[in-house]
């Protein structure tokens, strides 16, 4: 989450007339994220967020992402929902920017994860890909194999400013992954940015899942993958294997890998990492001026790339263990 779009009070009681969710109590900008403009909006009826689309989102997908909440909420998966407007839409237009309303969840984020966390986060993905299953609409995977390319293409230019050597490196990897990427994983609806901040808290029990605007058609194992990165590396910068067997023992506990998904996980891993490192890397080189945003640094993703290219098995992310 975070904030490119300044909303002025007139707009802001303007756009939600058409609500029925009472006096405005407060609202504020939300600083986290990279993505859309968010904001913690009190009324009378509840706690919202308020979500401006910014210009990276596709207006046309909006209807996935708003359908898929809909849709997870009906399956029993803690997530936010959309909130209807007296007509009967979720989507309307606010500041010039598409927009939208859901369900404020309680919890907190795990700023440390531990084990049991990730255990619990490996649970709630393995639900949310079963949940998936019956959902009607699909969305290509416009950050996957095949677009990482024309992306490092938008920063190879100013690569050698973040790291000596990264385009270079970038451009290697690149080249390997297009040679090894599988094409016939089981595929899904994915998440695909369930980082700790996008999964909530009460105490040790997982309270809900959040932010679906990566959400996305591609391979479920590459979404698993994509939470080794996020939940299983520590501050140093090394893999804890036994947050990794956590992961991957929650997963399969509600959804067993098939024997193709756990030869693949190393690549996938790559790959995720590839991808972080991509739009980090461009984010670090193009932040909008005066935006109520924080980067974060690519290199992150540059030393758990390096990791996972040291990786032969799956079971040295601890799966089987």
């Amino acid at each position: 989450m975070a904030v490119y779009t300044d909303v002025t009070d007139e707009a802001l009681f303007a756009f939600l007339a058409d609500y029925d969710l009472g006096e405005v109590l407060s609202f504020k900008g939300i600083a986290e994220g990279v993505e859309n403009s968010n904001f913690l909006l009190h009324c009378q009826r509840g706690f919202y967020i308020l979500t401006l689309y910014e210009k990276r989102v596709n207006p046309d997908d909006l209807p996935f992402f708003i359908g898929l909440m809909e849709h997870l909420a009906t399956k029993k998966l803690s997530c936010p929902v959309p909130v209807k407007r007296r007509d009967g839409a979720a989507l309307g237009t606010l500041a010039g920017r598409p927009a939208a309303i859901v369900t404020f969840l309680d919890g907190v984020s795990a700023r440390k994860p531990e084990a049991l966390h990730c255990a619990e986060t490996g649970r709630a993905l393995a639900q949310l890909h079963l949940a998936g299953q019956g959902f009607a609409l699909s969305r290509h995977n416009a950050l996957s194999v095949d677009h990482w390319p024309a992306l490092f293409e938008a920063s190879r230019a100013r690569a050698e400013e973040v790291s000596p050597g990264l385009a270079t490196e970038i451009a290697a990897e690149l080249d390997a992954l297009r040679r090894l990427w599988p094409s016939d994983l089981p595929q899904g609806v994915i998440h695909a940015d369930l980082f700790p901040d996008n999964v909530f808290f009460i105490g040790r029990k997982l309270s809900g899942v959040i932010d679906f605007y990566f959400a996305c058609t591609d391979a479920l194992a590459y979404d698993l993958a994509i939470c080794l990165n996020a939940w299983c590396f520590e501050t140093d910068g090394s893999f804890n294997a036994t947050k990794g067997r956590a992961l991957l023992q929650g997963y399969q506990s509600l959804r067993p890998l098939a024997p193709s998904e756990s030869d693949a996980l190393p690549v996938l891993a790559r790959g995720a990492a590839m991808r972080f490192l991509l739009t980090r890397l461009y984010d670090w080189l193009n932040v909008p001026p005066g935006a109520l945003v924080r980067p974060k640094n690519p290199l992150e993703y540059l030393s758990k790339l390096r990791f996972h290219q040291t990786i032969a098995r799956a079971g040295e992310y601890g799966l089987g263990a």
